[in-house]
């Protein structure tokens, strides 16, 4: 067995073992709203569930060379997003989102993705997606030792919006979600086989 040390690795080379091990990730593919009302969309893998009660959700944006990315910029801001969970049927417009692009663009009109009112916060979410929670943030932490590298956020679901056609009886059908999960590189994953195991009392 290999043995790394991460303090003597580039972060490039820490990144790539992260990635390759941590997986299958789940994607949130994040809406938020810049202060000049422009709807931003972006999908996210460093994301997961902090707690049930308050049922709670957190994501890890990395910033580029120090610079904020627009969702945590519209986050700060508004203090609300809205997180979508990706799957098979939307995956291809989700990623034409990862593209970089001004401020002022919305990834979602590039995507022609369609933007649905929320219930309780002012940030729209998605028409495209089986399941999209409308969060307000609870805190954001910056961290990073000598420079701020990531935006650390945890919000608090306020509203599920689920398809009918995937929720039975207060639970998700997993197989009718086909949720979508990241690899590696531009390496995706599909829910795939099911193994069912009791846990031991």
């Amino acid at each position: 067995m290999i043995s790394i040390d991460p303090q003597l690795n580039s972060e490039r080379d820490n990144y790539k073992l992260m990635i390759g091990s941590i997986i299958p990730r789940p994607i949130a593919f994040v809406t938020t709203q810049s202060e000049e009302g422009v709807l931003n969309g972006a999908p996210f893998s460093y994301f997961s569930i902090v707690s049930a009660n308050p049922p709670m959700i957190s994501l890890g944006i990395q910033r580029n060379q120090g610079e904020m990315k627009d969702t945590a910029r519209n986050i700060y801001h508004k203090q609300e997003f809205v997180v979508h969970i990706v799957d098979e049927e939307n995956l291809q417009k989700v990623n034409e989102t990862a593209a970089t692009l001004p401020l002022e663009v919305s990834e979602i009109a590039l995507a022609k993705l369609t933007p649905v009112s929320s219930k309780k916060i002012a940030v729209p979410g998605i028409v495209e997606s089986k399941i999209r929670m409308e969060c307000k943030l609870v805190k954001a932490i910056q961290l990073g030792e000598e420079k701020t590298n990531t935006d650390f956020i945890i919000g608090e679901i306020v509203q599920f919006h689920i398809d009918d056609s995937i929720y039975h009886n207060g639970k998700i059908d997993a197989k009718g979600l086909n949720a979508i999960s990241r690899l590696a590189g531009s390496d995706y994953a599909t829910i795939g086989e099911i193994i069912t195991l009791e846990r031991p009392k």
